[in-house]
């Protein structure tokens, strides 16, 4: 069982990630965007995120820079959902994410790409 921060803008997306993943036992917290997601992981840092690159406020990508570049931060997986192409060589390079899911998902698919950052975790 792992503490996931969920951050993402789209309640049906929100609704069917909790679904999945609280259905594997994990503990899923919600931020809805960029900034009050920042927040939320200096209060109480999770043990893995699943970060949407597209959000309001402040985006996917600019998020992930910022917790890679923090100390306290920089060690939980991120794992970012988006719908564009991803290079393999994108994954975990200078503040990268660690993993990424491309949208429109296979629920088993997140939830192993998930799980399996946690992993890897250090």
């Amino acid at each position: 069982m792992a503490r996931v921060l969920v951050i993402d803008d789209e309640p049906d997306v929100v609704r069917l990630i909790l679904k999945v993943l609280s259905g594997r036992g994990h503990i899923v917290q919600i931020a809805r965007d960029g900034a009050t997601a920042l927040q939320r992981v200096k209060l109480e840092a999770p043990d893995v995120i699943l970060l949407d690159s597209d959000l309001p406020k402040i985006d996917g990508a600019e998020v992930c820079r910022r917790l890679k570049a923090e100390v306290s931060t920089q060690k939980i997986p991120v794992v970012m959902m988006t719908s564009d192409y991803v290079d393999i060589y994108d994954v975990g390079a200078d503040g990268g994410p660690d993993a990424f899911v491309v949208r429109p998902f296979v629920r088993e698919v997140l939830a192993n790409v998930v799980e399996r950052a946690l992993f890897k975790r250090p």
